[in-house]
C-alpha cells in the first residue's frame, strides 16, 4: 500500500479489520514484521523521534492524548518536546488553537471540556507540531450533529497528508478523494471514493453500510 503526499485516504472496514493497528504503525506505535517506511524512512527505533515529529496521530478517544493540567500545557507538549525556544512553542500554541477554533483556551482544564472540544483540542496537540502528515482515528466518533458538522469543516480547511480511518461513510466521503477497505488485516479493495462509495456489493459483503449520499 502506497499512500502518496497531498492525498487524503480513507481508510475503513468492519470492527477488527485491522484500522486502528494499521494507524499505529505509521509513527512506530507498534512494530511490524513487515516493512513501513514514512516520507521515505523506514520506521526503525533509529528515527522514531523524526518520524513522530512528521506523522502526527490524533486517537479516537481524545482523553488518551490529554493528560496535561491545562490546554496549553497540553498543546505545548509536542513542540517542548522537540526543544523548540519558549516563544516558538507559545507561537505554535496560539495558532493552533486558532486553526481548531478554541483560541483564548489555554488555561482551562481539558478534563472539564465538552467530547467535541476535547476532539479538537487534541488535534491542536498534533498540528503544533507542524505534521506532514495527519493520521486521524475515527475522528468524528460519539459527535453530536453540530460538533460533527464542524469537525469535518475543521479537518477540510488542513491542507496536508490525511489518513483517516473511520465507519462514518459521509465523512470519509467529504474528505478523502481515495478509500481503502480493510478486512482480516488485509486489503481488500483500493480506489476512488466514488467508485467505492457506489458499489453497494462491496460494502455490503464487508460489513459496511452503503452511506445515503452517494452522487
Amino acid at each position: 500500500m502506497a499512500i502518496y503526499k497531498g492525498e487524503s485516504v480513507g481508510i475503513i472496514g468492519p470492527n477488527g479489520a485491522g484500522k486502528t493497528t494499521l494507524l499505529l504503525h505509521l509513527n512506530g506505535v507498534l512494530r511490524g514484521k513487515g516493512t513501513v517506511k514514512v516520507l521515505g524512512m523506514e520506521v526503525n527505533d533509529g528515527n522514531l523521534r523524526q518520524i513522530r515529529s512528521k506523522v502526527g496521530l490524533v486517537f479516537q478517544d481524545p482523553d488518551d492524548q490529554l493528560f496535561c493540567p491545562t490546554v496549553f500545557d497540553d498543546v505545548a507538549f509536542g513542540p517542548l518536546n522537540l526543544r523548540l525556544p519558549e516563544d516558538v512553542v507559545r507561537s505554535r500554541v496560539k495558532e493552533a488553537l486558532e486553526k481548531v477554533g478554541l483560541s483564548g483556551f489555554e488555561r482551562r482544564s481539558p478534563h472539564h471540556l465538552s467530547f467535541g472540544e476535547k476532539k479538537r483540542i487534541s488535534l491542536a496537540t498534533v498540528l503544533s507540531m507542524h505534521p506532514e502528515v495527519l493520521v486521524l482515528d475515527e475522528p468524528t466518533s460519539n459527535l453530536d450533529p453540530r460538533a460533527r458538522r464542524e469537525q469535518i469543516n475543521l479537518l477540510k480547511e488542513i491542507r496536508i497528508t490525511k489518513i483517516i480511518a473511520g465507519h462514518d461513510l459521509e465523512m470519509i466521503f467529504g474528505l478523502c478523494g481515495r478509500i481503502i477497505i480493510l478486512c482480516g488485516g488485509r486489503i481488500v479493495a483500493d480506489g476512488q471514493t466514488k467508485e467505492i462509495i457506489g458499489d453497494r456489493e462491496l460494502l455490503e459483503a464487508n460489513g459496511l453500510e452503503v452511506p445515503f449520499r452517494r452522487d
